[in-house]
């Protein structure tokens, strides 16, 4: 028996299970009967059908159905819903084209579903699926957010014939003006936030059942937001959301991908109906690269005006965000307004002029990836930085230093009218300095020297949102007469502990072992609610599960005082017994549980907390470039993390490692390519599509600090898991840039842009 709670670094309870084999991902669910799905995708970035012939492939063996975008509409499947939350310049709508879930009259990207083969086997479904007709007119295509706003350009939708969306400006234009007009010092940059895949273990898989004697439809799926995908799906299908039941077993990551609701996942759905028999479509990697929501993706204009202190006076950024061909509501908002929210980051910036446009593109639609709008507010405001260290002649830490907002200055308020409840970023900055030991740089840059390397150092320290803008919870408890407690919530685990952790928080409140706790997810007839994204899981969910936890001994107390016969206020309950203070009369918890109808003590709770928590950090890196090949290596990452209260060290760690290494990827190696001419996409599968790997990180150390507890929840936590992608990726491009600038190259690192891959850092070399 193992008794444990909060702030101990305790083992993963999920992993027993996993490491037996024992996993419930949703490829292993089978279900007699069940049919496979594969999906006929575009070739072509832009081009009408002009026919779809699927004569051949019926008749071929095991398949079952094919089905069109033409079958759909006359059934009455509606579009994927777009953003409708913006507007374009003058006020109008947000212009975007209607997102069918297969492509009706035009495809917009290549990989765009156009047909569906059902078929007895996955075999036989690809077989058939190659048989499909299609013939294509193909139309031109822009496949870049620059481009794409170009006069002449190609255009997606008539709404937009400047391929804009829709657009948000933050800020005072004017003020902002002035401020750089009396500036001592302007510093501007040309930034490009490249397109990357987020790319999970798992990828998607959704099956579908329907069982005709209820009417009701089961979807089994890797997925974030069980809730929110049922509620889109019935939207789609225009059926009540009773009528559908979403379960979601093991999650092999989703990092944000697993948020949406897919083209695929509305056709399974529907054919599971129409049939009535079970459907499942598993994606291949390919599907992944074509189908699945890309990040990012950002180009931007970036101004800072400082004064002759090098105090900042201003920040002026317009940026054009490639949402792709289907302006879906995350990948809007992300850009225009969740991104903006912290981009004066943890710096006091009195003035802001923010210009942001979602663009319209033949590329696969943009929706979140770790971070989602923070990481590419924080990569420009931290290139800035460093900037204008170079342009005022001021330390890089120092000028941070001048800038930062202080602790008295908190409650914060900054110019986007988000609050900061709580930070100490000197104190964080200055403990990660210690720990990268920052003044010992030179004697190590003279070691790579005489190595024949070119050894540069970064830093990032910046804040984070977290909190996905939902903050209620519902949670139920259950404490049953055989000894269990079963807690059941609306939040998705995929990988980031989260049943370890709201464990270790029950235990805190029941006082009781471990193993009699169990945390369950992912069934949308046992609870509801926004799921798992944006940090929010532990800040949000975890808030909630203490508090059910208290309220369900609470109401214990209250049925103790009845079976002990004695005032409530004269009882006292530790470690799952309640006992008259004073004398030997008790009754345990669980004992108390038999004595109830049902033998069970239950409670549903719904709570909330009352604002976003700000988690913040300085990340630290230390890179060395052969100056031959231009190949990086990161010889040291140090960093420390302000998360509030730490539940369980190991799991916090392992998010801000495992965050850092897809930061990293981003910096170095990982980009979406869609050929400028043909607009092809290039990175279709791993051969192309560059991974992070171990061998490029040599020593990382990360750290917290816990002397800053978040003041809107009752834990004092705050959001962890995107923290280490968003200080990670300025951390090394910074680094990278200063070993360049300090070895006579100066000219070529400004230059660079993302991923700093070494065919790019030689180039910048040879400037």
């Amino acid at each position: 028996m193992t008794r444990y709670g909060s702030g101990k670094s305790v083992k993963r309870v999920e992993d027993d299970a996993l490491l037996r084999g024992e996993g419930r991902f949703t490829d292993n669910v089978r279900v007699a009967g069940e049919l496979q799905a594969c999906f006929v995708r575009s070739p072509h970035p832009h081009a009408r059908i002009t026919r779809l012939d699927t004569a051949a492939a019926e008749s071929m063996p095991g398949v079952v159905r094919i089905v069109t975008g033409r079958d759909l509409a006359d059934a009455g499947v509606k579009p994927i819903p777009n953003s409708a939350d913006f507007r374009r310049a003058g006020g109008k709508p947000t212009a975007t084209p209607p997102h069918h879930a297969l492509a009706r009259d035009t495809v917009r990207y290549v990989g765009e579903a156009v047909a569906a083969v059902i078929a007895a086997s996955a075999h036989e479904a690809r077989d058939a699926a190659e048989n499909v007709v299609v013939d294509y007119a193909p139309l031109p295509a822009v496949v870049d957010a620059v481009a794409a706003t170009q006069p002449g350009a190609p255009s997606l939708v008539p709404e937009a014939p400047d391929n804009i969306a829709c657009e948000m400006q933050h800020g005072d234009r004017a003020a902002a003006r002035a401020a750089f007009a009396r500036a001592a010092h302007v510093v501007a940059l040309d930034l490009l936030n490249q397109r990357v895949a987020a790319n999970p273990i798992e990828p998607r898989s959704t099956l579908a059942t329907f069982d005709a004697a209820s009417g009701r439809l089961t979807l089994a799926a890797s997925c974030q937001t069980p809730t929110g995908l049922r509620d889109e799906l019935c939207g789609v299908l225009g059926i009540p959301v009773a009528d559908v039941r979403v379960v979601v077993g093991d999650v092999g990551g989703g990092f944000g991908m697993k948020t949406a609701l897919y083209p695929e996942d509305v056709v399974v759905a529907f054919a599971a109906r129409a049939l009535q028999r079970p459907v499942r479509f598993t994606a291949e990697r390919i599907d992944e690269l074509l189908g699945a929501s890309h990040g990012r993706d950002v180009a931007s204009r970036a101004e800072l005006a400082l004064d002759a202190d090098g105090r900042i006076l201003a920040l002026r950024v317009a940026s054009l965000a490639n949402v792709g061909a289907y302006a879906t509501p995350a990948g809007v908002v992300i850009q225009l307004l969740i991104g903006p929210w912290v981009s004066t980051s943890v710096y006091d910036i009195p003035t802001i002029d923010l210009d942001i446009k979602a663009v319209l593109t033949n590329t696969l639609p943009a929706g979140p990836y770790r971070g989602a709008g923070r990481p590419e507010a924080i990569y420009i405001i931290e290139r800035l930085m460093d900037a204008a260290s170079r342009a005022t002649g001021i330390d890089a830490i120092e000028l941070r230093r001048r800038n930062m907002v202080r602790p008295e200055q908190m409650p914060y308020t900054n110019a986007m009218d988000k609050t900061y409840d709580s930070g100490q970023f000197e104190r964080v900055m200055d403990r990660a300095l210690a720990l990268a030991d920052w003044r010992g740089f030179d004697a190590r840059a003279a070691r790579s020297r005489g190595a024949g390397r070119l050894r540069g150092q970064g830093i990032a320290t910046f804040l984070e949102w977290t909190g996905a803008d939902v903050f209620e919870e519902t949670v139920d408890v259950a404490v049953t007469g055989d000894g269990r407690i079963e807690i059941f919530t609306a939040a998705q685990a995929m990988g980031q502990s989260l049943a370890t952790t709201f464990t270790q928080l029950a235990v805190d409140v029941f006082g009781v072992d471990a193993e009699r706790i169990t945390v369950r997810f992912g069934d949308t007839d046992r609870a509801t609610g926004f799921g798992s994204a944006g940090s929010r899981s532990l800040f949000v969910v975890g808030s909630a599960v203490r508090v059910a936890s208290e309220r369900t001994v609470a109401k214990a107390h209250e049925l103790a005082s009845h079976a002990l016969e004695a005032a409530a206020g004269d009882i006292e309950y530790r470690d799952g017994v309640f006992a008259i203070a004073g004398t030997d009369r008790r009754i345990g918890l669980f004992e108390l549980a038999r004595s109830q109808a049902g033998e069970r003590i239950a409670l549903q709770s719904t709570s909330a907390v009352g604002a976003p928590s700000w988690p913040n950090g300085c990340h630290v890196c230390e890179v060395e470039v052969d100056p031959q090949t231009g190949e990086v290596a990161i010889d040291g990452y140090w960093s420390v993390n302000d998360v509030g209260r730490v539940v369980n060290p190991m799991v916090v760690i392992g998010q801000l490692e495992g965050g850092a290494a897809q930061g990293i990827g981003q910096a170095l190696c990982e980009r979406v390519v869609y050929d400028a001419e043909s607009g092809q996409a290039l990175t279709a599968t791993f051969l192309d599509y560059a991974m992070p790997r171990a061998s490029m990180m040599r020593h990382f150390e990360m750290t917290m600090d816990e002397a800053t507890p978040c003041l809107t929840n009752p834990m004092g936590v705050k959001g962890v898991g995107e923290l280490g992608t968003i200080g990670a990726t300025p951390a090394v491009v910074n680094a990278v840039v200063d070993a360049l600038a300090r070895n006579g190259f100066e000219r070529g690192a400004l230059a660079l842009q993302m991923p700093l891959t070494p065919e790019r850092v030689w180039r910048a070399m040879q400037r």
